[in-house]
């Protein structure tokens, strides 16, 4: 007999649930908000969504379904199955967040502050949930799926990563990232404050605005598209590192090497920086197109 259905809820902590922890009391929180032009009434206005929309999630999932429930911090440690349904309730980063620990399941966006997210990867009302859910797996309304392409970083300890929106590799105090980078059969040896390598969900964030500081007649990829591309920030000129290799594009089937010259070298994905590959001097970590895709219900 096979298992019902599971909907893994994921969400995350909200400023007020933060601000208590921090400061203890109400009060205490309200009076460091005041301190910094800011009223507690707009925090509590969020968290409140935040709860109810959860709430109105969990209530909406069937009743012969199974549930979990999992935190963007513990996002790590969650063992998810290949069949569940991942139910992301917030703010479109947190399906990013979501996306790099899955491997194809489906997963369903629920904004919980309407008008306030963009709503690009959170698409959907908590209202809606329980048709969703059912079109999900197959029942009631035919469920549509954004296949959205995702990069990942391969080291050659087999450390891997994932990533949505794009992988920073440099330093982890971004300073100087010493390295030898290779792409085809062209290869420099550089100095600079990083590369990124983004994908066309990235491309609306911090790809893009490497993209627009440089004036880049480079055409971004499209969220769905099969390339990524990838930005050398600020590299440096000197006898012996160039500036020839800062921009290009990835295929499917093409990798973006760096071999590291530096004591230490990190790469995280989705400004997760404490979830990150650790590389030191002589490692080759190689970046393209990932066989995950994250599978979206539109």
């Amino acid at each position: 007999m096979s298992l019902a259905p599971r909907a893994v809820l994921v969400h995350r902590r909200t400023e007020y649930q933060e601000l208590i922890d921090r400061h203890s009391t109400r009060g205490q929180a309200e009076f460091f908000l005041r301190t910094r032009g800011r009223e507690i009434a707009e925090v509590e206005r969020g968290h409140r969504l935040a709860e109810t929309a959860l709430a109105e999630v969990a209530g909406a999932v069937p009743a012969d379904w199974r549930q979990a429930r999992v935190e963007r911090a513990d996002l790590a440690r969650f063992l998810f199955a290949p069949d569940d349904v991942v139910v992301v309730v917030g703010q479109d980063g947190l399906v990013a967040n979501a996306a790099k620990y899955l491997a194809g399941q489906t997963v369903l966006g629920i904004d919980a502050d309407p008008g306030r997210n963009p709503g690009v990867l959170v698409r959907h009302r908590a209202a809606d949930a329980a048709k969703l859910l059912r079109a999900a797996v197959g029942t009631g309304v035919e469920a549509r799926l954004d296949q959205r392409t995702m990069v990942e970083a391969v080291a050659d300890d087999t450390q891997r990563l994932l990533a949505l929106n794009e992988i920073y590799l440099g330093q982890p105090g971004h300073q100087t990232a010493r390295y030898r980078l290779r792409t085809g059969d062209a290869a420099e040896r550089q100095a600079s404050s990083g590369v990124l390598v983004g994908t066309g969900t990235g491309a609306t964030g911090w790809c893009r605005s490497t993209w627009l500081e440089r004036r880049s007649a480079l055409e971004l990829p499209a969220p769905g598209g099969p390339e990524l591309a990838w930005f050398v920030r600020e590299a440096w000129p000197s006898p012996t590192t160039g500036t020839e290799q800062v921009q290009g594009l990835l295929a499917r089937d093409q990798r973006l090497s760096l071999t590291v010259e530096s004591d230490r070298l990190v790469a995280f994905g989705d400004g997760i920086e404490a979830d990150a590959l650790e590389l030191t001097w002589g490692q080759v970590v190689h970046v393209g197109v990932a066989a995950t895709r994250l599978r979206l219900l539109s």
